[in-house]
């Protein structure tokens, strides 16, 4: 007997008839409905926050059962004339959106079936009859906020309150205030808590708030590109006072404009910490906000994390249990070494070894490991703060980056007698280390007997693995080249993209992951130091070496489908001159 037999169609919900239809599992379902009783929400709602099916699939589903129509709002694009065909107010308050309006009625899209009370107060309200479609929640929410912009529904409670544009920061903040001083839930602080949240839903690791004339403008980084973020017309006046709250939320002096101000904020997203490095600068139309987002618990990855091949992790792993040596990394600011020298102190914390790091600033905390933050105002400079936890018998030092030749020529002497030195060093790839230190004035020989690896890396947009599908037409000279750099047949090369869907947000992209450049010391290459080899000398007796570039595990993650195509122009860029050529006597 099958499932829809057993159930009575009258009493039948969503959930039932997902279960009918083989899209969820009786288990799900049973925890569902639990989550449901707990929560007091729909089964619908309930259903999408399980993550193990799509809204999509949920709503029409729900459609379907109730005999009403569905809409995916995936070409939604509606006129000024049919978004004021119901108050700004109704529309935040619902969470709902016009579609199409006739002198019979108005049809509305809502994510979940409305409460017949309530839909009874909008046709009252609306003064037309409404005819219910109903669309994935989520595409709602997001059409309002492209359509009105983010905290529009604040904006408009804050005008309710009497804020003017004639009114100072300071007087607009008091009226945002309770007798206490506190900022009142719906006003300043919620707009702000706004614009932080989004953030976090959005994996944003930045957030960039900058003052024009008229304007403001909102940007997050996701995924490593600035995208913008749409904002009611009318937020300019409010503008000091979103910088003020921050500055309060980070403790910072918010009558001081003139100056730069640095702080921090902690806050909680869905249980999870963040910590919100935050930095002030002043501008000619006011002053610029950017926060950076550090979640504290993401950081700390597992080494198949990273992103690294199986060698390179085996590789990584011998580096960080050596008893003495120099491992650098390098690459450009937000390339993620931080990450990933936080993932070697874990794999290197243990009780039978002192670990001592050396920040500017200490952006994450970890349990078992002395962390000092530099402060160059009073001399606690890397350099000096190196040579004093020297005296503290460390086995591990990290030092945050190695800027100058005081700080590089402690290290390579700290790493010639019994210490494991981790470091950064800006380069432009893992042999480019070797000529900044000299220089910076270090002695080869001294560089070819410390240095034991430097690791170049980049972030990545790592391909949506909801909608990816096979690149076709593959230019020729990139099969020719991944048939050479990965030793596969060209009928073997593939190719991937993603095409955007609700669980990117339209972008294609899904998170990062890093590519990997290992160089390895060893005797031909300590030998070439030593004798002032030069650059393209080091680089071919990497390569006899077995030493692979950037490019060649950006490929290899192109054919994996962890990647896509722009992804190599982007972070191999300086190596797409040489990358037809042949390794016989040519460098990558």
């Amino acid at each position: 007997m099958n499932m829809e037999s057993q159930i009575d169609p009258r009493s039948m919900d969503v959930g039932d008839l997902l279960l009918a239809n083989g899209a969820i599992s009786e288990e799900l379902l049973v925890a569902v409905r639990a989550q449901q009783q707990e929560s007091g929400a729909s089964t619908a709602q309930c259903l999408v926050s399980t993550g193990n099916v799509s809204e999509e699939i949920v709503i029409r589903s729900l459609a379907e059962l109730e005999h009403v129509e569905f809409h995916p709002l995936d070409t939604y694009q509606p006129e000024e004339k049919l978004l004021r065909s119901i108050p700004a107010k109704l529309i935040f308050h619902y969470e709902m959106l016009p579609l199409s309006v006739d002198d019979g009625g108005i049809s509305i899209a809502f994510g979940d079936l409305p409460d017949p009370l309530e839909l009874g107060n909008l046709r009252l309200l609306l003064g037309k009859r409404i005819n219910v479609v109903l669309a994935p929640p989520a595409r709602i929410r997001a059409q309002i906020r492209e359509c009105f912009g983010l905290g529009a529904e604040t904006v408009d409670q804050i005008e309710e309150d009497q804020l003017t544009p004639e009114m100072d920061v300071e007087r607009i903040y008091e009226v945002a205030s309770d007798s206490k001083g506190r900022l009142r839930e719906g006003a300043i602080s919620k707009l702000v808590d706004q614009i932080l949240n989004e953030a976090l839903e959005s994996r944003a690791t930045d957030i960039h708030i900058e003052p024009y004339r008229d304007t403001i403008r909102l940007r997050y980084r996701i995924d490593g590109i600035l995208q913008r973020v749409p904002l009611p017309a009318d937020l300019k006046q409010l503008y000091g006072a979103i910088v003020s709250r921050l500055k309060v939320m980070a403790d910072l002096d918010i009558s001081e404009r003139r100056l730069p101000h640095d702080g921090r904020i902690s806050m909680r997203n869905r249980g999870e910490p963040f910590d919100l490095r935050v930095s002030v600068i002043p501008t000619k139309h006011g002053e610029t906000v950017c926060l950076r987002i550090l979640g504290r618990e993401s950081l700390f990855l597992k080494w198949d994390q990273l992103g690294m091949n199986a060698h390179q992790e085996s590789l990584f792993s011998k580096l960080v249990s050596l008893p003495q040596g120099l491992i650098l990394v390098t690459g450009p600011t937000g390339s993620g070494k931080t990450t990933s020298l936080y993932a070697a102190l874990a794999q290197a914390n243990d009780e039978g070894r002192k670990i001592v790091t050396i920040e500017d600033p200490v952006e994450y905390e970890m349990d078992g490991i002395s962390q000092i933050q530099t402060r160059d105002d009073i001399g606690l400079t890397f350099a000096g703060g190196l040579r004093s936890v020297l005296r503290h018998d460390p086995d591990v030092v990290l030092v945050g980056e190695i800027r100058d030749h005081d700080t590089a020529q402690i290290a390579v002497r700290a790493a010639q007698t019994g210490h494991l030195v981790l470091s950064t060093l800006h380069a432009n790839d893992s042999v480019g280390v070797i000529p900044r230190l000299i220089g910076m004035d270090m002695d080869p020989y001294l560089i070819a007997a410390s240095l034991k690896a430097s690791v170049a890396q980049r972030l990545t947009r790592r391909l949506c693995e909801s909608c990816k599908v096979p690149e076709n037409n593959l230019d020729a000279s990139l099969v020719a080249e991944m048939t050479r750099r990965l030793h596969m047949e060209a009928s073997a090369i593939r190719a991937w993209k993603g095409v955007g869907c609700d669980a990117c947000q339209g972008r294609g992209f899904r998170g990062r992951v890093a590519v990997y450049e290992f160089l390895t010391m060893n005797d031909d290459l300590a030998e070439a130091i030593t004798r002032g080899a030069s650059l393209s000398e080091i680089k071919r007796a990497a390569l006899q070496d077995g030493w692979q570039t950037l490019r060649d595990h950006a490929l290899e993650k192109i054919q994996m489908g962890t990647i896509g195509l722009e992804e190599l122009s982007r972070v191999t860029w300086r190596l797409e001159h040489t990358s037809s050529h042949s390794n016989s006597g040519s460098l990558p």
